[in-house]
């Protein structure tokens, strides 16, 4: 397996862990809080999927997916289209109310264009400087492990939640 295998083989498993995560959750289900300031796991995925729409179309210098393929408006949630869950109150988490075929959709498109993206890469690109603000610079490898990390720790979050809503 190359480095375009190893990286598109990480990306699966978060698209698939959300569709296990997902499956057969309600509305009432995905807006659970565990407590009253505590994450949903409709914001979870929300915001682990535009992190990586956001940052993957950065580095590949396309448009983002949910305003390229209008999934801003299918959402019509009441943020800005660039915001992407950072720095978000718990108002903000809790209006995140929609539904998981939307959810699932979304992430399956944002999938489908980073996996296009990496299959373009080639090793030596892996090694390019995209963030200059950091020390030691950022390189696109750095970016991609960074957002697979992060990924997979938001979706684990939201299987716990799920985990919790199922035993209550």
């Amino acid at each position: 397996m190359d480095h375009r295998g190893v990286l598109i083989d990480a990306y699966d498993r978060i698209k698939e862990t959300v569709h296990t995560t997902l499956d057969g959750l309600d509305r009432e289900a995905l807006t659970y809080r565990i407590d009253p300031e505590a994450n949903t796991i409709a914001w979870l995925v929300w915001h682990l999927a535009r992190v990586q729409d956001d940052h993957v179309a950065g580095v590949a210098g396309s448009e983002q997916v949910y305003t390229a393929y209008g999934w801003n408006a299918r959402f019509a949630l009441p943020f800005d289209d660039d915001a992407i869950g950072y720095g978000q109150s718990t108002e903000d988490v809790g209006k995140v109310d929609v539904d998981a075929e939307l959810l699932t959709g979304y992430v399956d498109a944002v999938h489908a264009r980073t996996v296009e993206y990496l299959d373009t890469l080639t090793a030596e690109d892996l090694d390019r400087v995209i963030d200059e603000n950091w020390d030691p610079p950022v390189t696109l490898a750095v970016r991609l492990v960074s957002v697979v990390s992060d990924d997979l720790q938001h979706i684990g979050q939201a299987a716990f939640i799920r985990g919790v809503v199922e035993r209550r």
